[in-house]
C-alpha cells in the first residue's frame, strides 16, 4: 500500500514538473513576442490585435500550468508569522489543514469553471476584436486544466505527509 501510495505521489509529481517545463518554454515564447512586438510598434509603428492578445494567452498559460508546479517546488508566498515558532508536530497539522483547504478550493474551482468553459466551447467563442485570436474557448480551457493541476500537487503531498515524508521537500529531491 505504501509503495503505491509512493508511486502515485511521484506520478502525480511528474506529471507537474512536466507542466513546469511547459511554463518555461511558454514563458520565453512570451518574451520574444513581447520584444518583437515593441520593436516592431516603436520602429516600424506596426502592431497586431492577434500578436498583443496572444501575448496574455501566453501569459494565461504560464499561470494556469505554473500554480501546481509552484506549490509543489515551495515557492508560493506563506506568512510565517506564527508557524515559525510552531514545533514541528504542529507544523505538520498546519500544513495537513492546509492542504485538505487548497483541494477543497481547488476542487471548487474546478467544478465552477467547467461551466464557465463548456458555455465558451459551446458558442466558439473569440475574440470581441477585430483581427484577435478565434480561439477564446482555448485559453479558457486552461482554467479548469490548473486547477486540475493544483488538485494534484494537493493529493500528492497529502500522500507524502501521511507517509511522514515532507511534502516538498520529497517533490524536489
Amino acid at each position: 500500500m505504501r509503495t503505491t501510495l509512493r508511486r502515485t505521489a511521484r506520478a502525480i509529481e511528474a506529471l507537474i514538473d512536466t507542466a513546469g517545463r511547459l511554463t518555461l518554454w511558454l514563458a520565453l515564447a512570451m518574451i520574444a513576442l513581447v520584444a518583437v512586438n515593441v520593436l516592431l510598434r516603436y520602429t516600424m509603428s506596426l502592431g497586431s490585435v492577434w500578436a498583443q492578445e496572444l501575448e496574455w494567452h501566453l501569459l494565461a498559460a504560464m499561470i494556469m500550468l505554473g500554480i501546481g508546479h509552484a506549490l509543489q517546488r515551495g515557492e508560493d508566498v506563506r506568512v510565517d508569522l506564527f508557524y515559525a515558532r510552531y514545533g514541528p508536530r504542529a507544523r505538520w497539522w498546519v500544513d495537513l489543514a492546509s492542504l485538505l483547504l487548497l483541494l477543497a478550493i481547488a476542487l471548487l474551482l474546478l467544478k465552477l469553471s467547467l461551466g464557465y468553459v463548456a458555455q465558451s466551447w459551446g458558442v466558439a467563442e473569440r475574440s470581441a476584436d477585430p483581427g484577435g485570436i478565434p480561439w477564446r474557448w482555448a485559453v479558457k480551457s486552461l482554467i479548469p486544466l490548473g486547477f486540475g493541476l493544483v488538485v494534484l500537487h494537493a493529493v500528492a503531498a497529502t500522500i507524502r505527509m501521511l507517509l511522514g515524508e515532507p511534502a516538498q521537500e520529497a517533490a524536489r529531491g
